[in-house]
């Protein structure tokens, strides 16, 4: 199976707006390209009094709603995140899915980011 890279970005300012990483932009998206993904996110600009959240999110069945599958939140305590780069488990996804990214406390940052699929 082959590995491809469909969605990434050198840094995607990321602020108190929910940003899809599907599209790198405020509108959310519902991908139905099947596959099986999985995210990476460098963290290591965070800094203390940040906090960031992660959304992974997709239908269970065709034609659903669009749930969330996974939430994180990252809060690096006293300075830097002990490991600053983030990867997802793999998913498999399909039915409308997205990765949003969103501040909730702190300074705007830039995160690099990349999808990885397989299938």
């Amino acid at each position: 199976m082959a590995l491809s890279q469909p969605y990434s970005s050198a840094g995607l300012t990321v602020s108190t707006t929910e940003l899809s990483l599907v599209s790198g932009t405020a509108t959310l998206q519902t991908n139905t390209t099947p596959g099986i993904y999985q995210l990476f996110l460098d963290l290591s600009a965070l800094a203390a009094g940040d906090s960031f959240s992660l959304k992974i999110k997709e239908a269970a069945a065709p034609s659903g709603a669009q749930g969330v599958l996974l939430l994180e939140t990252f809060a690096p305590a006293g300075g830097a995140l002990a490991t600053p780069i983030y990867a997802s488990p793999a998913l498999q996804l399909a039915n409308g899915w997205d990765m949003t990214l969103t501040r909730l406390l702190g300074t705007d940052r830039s995160i690099p980011y990349s999808i990885r699929q397989v299938a």
